[in-house]
């Protein structure tokens, strides 16, 4: 039976994703080709290169589970499979609520690109710029950043219910936090999902081949779940 990735997105490389799926077997596959089409047309657009390194989070999972994949995509590899904390104002285990709005202590949905690394309050952390308009692109502003902590502790989360939570920031455990920051700086690409249908029928980065073969009233796969 076709993988409901390939046919939902024919246009995303097929021998790529079914290579990824392969390496992050637990990772919807719906999700990695949404996140393969956004480096796509991102990289089309001149928005960003066509990164090497690509960062999936799936926000439709809960906080006591794994749902952060690091991925070379050069060699189609999984680099790392970890817990990621969303913003308290997202939601307890399961996040609901994104916002691109300071002081909101959500997280933000969308395609980042990473920037550089610096040592502050958390600890060694990483910035990350936000490629969407109105979605993510106050990630800078609003200090958005990659870091460790100690609350992102997954056996804690089982006793309790959920994962500790950031203020919006993809926090990690930091046992692993240097190593993944080391991967992720300078250039490479996250991509935040979540079913939202507003922001996939809106997202810049997605659907962008149909959309300029078919012009502006071109319907799209949202990918839901």
């Amino acid at each position: 039976m076709a993988s409901p990735a390939r046919s939902a997105h024919p246009h995303v490389a097929t021998d790529l994703l079914a290579r990824l799926q392969h390496a992050a077997p637990h990772a919807d596959p719906r999700v990695l080709a949404l996140a393969l089409e956004a480096r796509e047309c991102a990289a089309a657009s001149g928005a960003s290169g066509l990164a090497p390194t690509l960062a999936v989070i799936d926000f439709s999972r809960p906080s006591t589970e794994p749902r952060l994949w690091v991925f070379d995509l050069d060699r189609a590899q999984l680099l790392y499979a970890e817990h990621v904390a969303h913003g308290r104002g997202s939601g307890e285990n399961f996040a609901h609520a994104f916002s691109n709005r300071d002081q909101s202590h959500q997280s933000s949905l969308g395609l980042f690109v990473t920037a550089e690394t610096y040592v502050g309050g958390n600890g060694y952390s990483l910035r990350m710029d936000g490629l969407e308009p109105g979605v993510n692109d106050r990630a800078r502003d609003r200090q958005i950043v990659m870091h460790g902590a100690n609350y992102v502790d997954p056996v804690q989360a089982l006793r309790q219910g959920r994962l500790g939570r950031s203020y919006g920031c993809p926090a990690l455990r930091p046992q692993v936090t240097r190593d993944i920051i080391d991967t992720l700086k300078g250039g490479q690409l996250l991509f935040a999902y979540y079913p939202d249908r507003d922001w996939l029928a809106k997202s810049r980065f997605i659907g962008c081949r149909q959309r300029n073969a078919a012009g502006p009233s071109a319907t799209r796969d949202l990918g839901a779940k």
